[in-house]
């Protein structure tokens, strides 16, 4: 057979797999009918091996990895096919034995652990959990094993976090909890969906490494589903990329990447932007995208210098400052506050992309909105296209904000879901009574056809489009006023690997043909090192580096700034056995306790424009 050749070619002899997968197909009930999402999956996971599916959203890979788990809701799925563990076909085991598989034999981590675990039960007493249910111990014995694994998973202070409940950890601690939990009754395989797609650069890497690290002491097999093919280069001995619910190419991970024959296949590779791949060009660079149905590549226009150089810039920002009060008490007094912007000044001109990068709590977001007056500054001098936009009364500060606007991470919580795409797109034009209903759908048809939808699509409603066709109709509506400025604040984050690259080159063409601005607000590096002309490295509300894309890629001076690029991963299957070795430590926190005064920061230039706070 096909899938037992396979394994013992990639393991050196013949192996009993850990879990094989045979023919496995998985339907949904649509209308009384039976419509397959995953059809005919054959693979096999040797001991100690990592295989990765890799895919976009919607290809059938969370679904493959529910079915194996049997968690699809019985009443309207049906799963066909043999899952083996052990001599045992999953999908015909009566559903008692298979609760005694679920966290015994098998673990998983989902994407998201805030809504894994349960906010009402401390994380001690919800990893213990796992371990009473499969096993007689008692709750001290069971209390001892969750402190080994917690410091198994390198949580600092295991003893004085036992008691600690879910929102009192950062995203990757967290994630850490859920791997803790996971590995409690030593699973044979470790089910990983996305475990890292919500997490930030630098968190992404110790879960990578972690993950490594345990597979080695514990000797598990590893189930990796990801659509980061930087992950799965880091990670995976054999890849299975998925495509519309059918495994179109299977083999050793260094074989997909460098002898992919599928035409999805170098499809997602091309659409990966890497780090250091821009040295040889100063401007941005499109992203090339390729057909997933023949393999060719679409040919790329060269970008075009479109900074206005020498003029007033078109944002100026200096020493802003916003900061959130802590009030406690019966009085609610204040006892300190969250020092989320500090003393941050910058320039922005026309035709540029400024990019703000940094990990979640750095303050980004909060700069982004800053500026444009959404969140009230406690400081600083913001001048907008020649407007004071820190002394506007509410009439000029509406007017101004035609000149800024703003495109959120998730377009879904930012369209109205009761408004067709088409009134969402005309409502600014006509709140802001620049012309008649007639005017405002011609000019919405107009944009929608510039950024890549048909007019036609003006009736459908937000859930009738893909997450990257929303952040489209997002873009379309931000340029409904013909601003000078848009915020990008994380607009591809969210997005599958060859959507990001489709919306960035969206952007790039907008900026070349309205000569936009874009304050570019993101913690993806590999990203920003593409679509950049200058950078602003953020942390702890401050900028503590800021130059052109060239300079802070190519020479990075600030220690934080070194810790980002190092966490990125690489698309190159030759790095898999590197650890990065990064820090387990959680980021700072920006809270102060009232009246605190931060020190006076000194910065040095290293070269022209490229300027570096002085560490302490």
């Amino acid at each position: 057979m096909l899938l037992s050749a396979t394994l013992s070619e990639q393991t050196g002899g013949a192996v009993t797999p850990v879990l094989s997968v045979e023919n496995l197909t998985t339907s949904f009930r649509v209308n009384d009918e039976w419509k397959s999402v995953v059809r005919n999956m054959n693979f096999s996971i040797a001991p100690r091996e990592t295989v990765a599916i890799v895919g976009e959203s919607g290809s059938g890979k969370s679904v493959t990895s529910l079915s194996i788990m049997r968690l699809l809701p019985k009443n309207s799925s049906r799963i066909e096919g043999r899952v083996m563990l052990g001599g045992r076909d999953l999908i015909a085991l009566p559903e008692e034995q298979m609760r005694q598989v679920r966290g015994n034999d098998i673990s998983m981590i989902f994407q998201e652990p805030m809504t894994s675990l349960n906010p009402i039960f401390p994380i001690g007493k919800q990893i213990a959990e796992a371990l009473t249910v499969h096993q007689n111990i008692s709750a001290a014995e069971a209390k001892t094993e969750v402190l080994r694994l917690l410091d198994k998973v390198r949580i600092p202070n295991a003893k004085g976090r036992f008691d600690e409940y879910p929102h009192q950890f950062s995203g990757g601690m967290r994630q850490r909890v859920m791997i803790a939990m996971a590995l409690a009754s030593r699973p044979k395989l470790l089910i990983a969906d996305e475990p890292t797609t919500a997490l930030d650069v630098t968190i992404q890497g110790q879960i990578l490494d972690l993950i490594k690290e345990l597979q080695d002491e514990e000797g598990m097999s590893v189930l990796f589903i990801t659509h980061d093919m930087g992950v799965v280069a880091e990670i995976a001995d054999r890849t299975i990329v998925m495509f519309r619910g059918e495994q179109v190419e299977t083999g050793a991970t260094a074989d997909i990447f460098h002898r992919g024959q599928h035409p999805y296949t170098r499809a997602l590779l091309a659409a990966v932007p890497r780090l250091g791949s821009m040295k040889d060009s100063a401007l941005p660079l499109r992203f090339p995208i390729i057909d997933v149905q023949s393999g060719e590549a679409q040919p790329l226009e060269t970008v075009t210098d479109t900074v206005a150089k020498g003029k007033t810039p078109i944002l100026d920002v200096k020493d802003l400052t916003t900061r959130f009060a802590i009030r406690s008490g019966i009085l609610g007094r204040q006892t300190g506050a969250v020092h989320a912007v500090e003393n941050v000044s910058f320039q922005l001109f026309e035709g540029e992309t400024l990019s703000l990068v940094g990990e979640s709590g750095c303050g980004k977001s909060t700069t982004g909105r800053s500026v444009t007056r959404l969140v009230e500054p406690d400081s600083g001098k913001v001048t907008l296209d020649g407007y004071d936009v820190m002394n506007l009364d509410r009439s000029t500060l509406r007017t101004m904000r035609r000149s800024i606007q703003m495109v959120f991470q998730d377009p879904f919580a930012s369209l109205n879901p009761r408004m067709s795409v088409g009134s969402a797109v005309m409502e600014p034009f006509i709140e802001h009574r620049l012309g008649s209903k007639k005017q405002a759908r011609e000019k919405a048809a107009d944009l929608l056809a510039k950024v890549g939808l048909s007019p036609d699509m003006m009736r459908r409603y937000p859930h009738e489009f893909s997450g990257g066709q929303r952040q489209r109709v997002a873009i379309a509506r931000a340029l409904m006023l013909d601003p000078k400025v848009i915020v990008a604040d994380e607009a591809v984050s969210a997005l599958d690997v060859s959507i990001k690259a489709q919306v960035c080159n969206l952007l790039l063409d907008l900026q070349q043909s309205l000569k936009l601005a874009y304050l570019f607000i993101s913690h993806d590096m590999a990203v920003v090192e593409r679509v950049s002309h200058r950078v602003a490295v953020m942390y702890l509300g401050e900028i503590v580096e800021i130059g052109p894309r060239a300079a802070v890629f190519d020479n990075p001076q600030h220690s934080y700034t070194k810790k980002l690029m190092a966490a990125v991963p690489v698309p190159d299957p030759a790095r898999r056995s590197i650890k990065r070795n990064l820090s387990t430590d959680e980021i700072k926190s920006p809270v102060r306790a009232a009246g605190y005064v931060p020190p006076q920061r000194q910065y040095r230039e290293v070269s022209p424009g490229h300027m570096v706070q002085v560490e302490a």
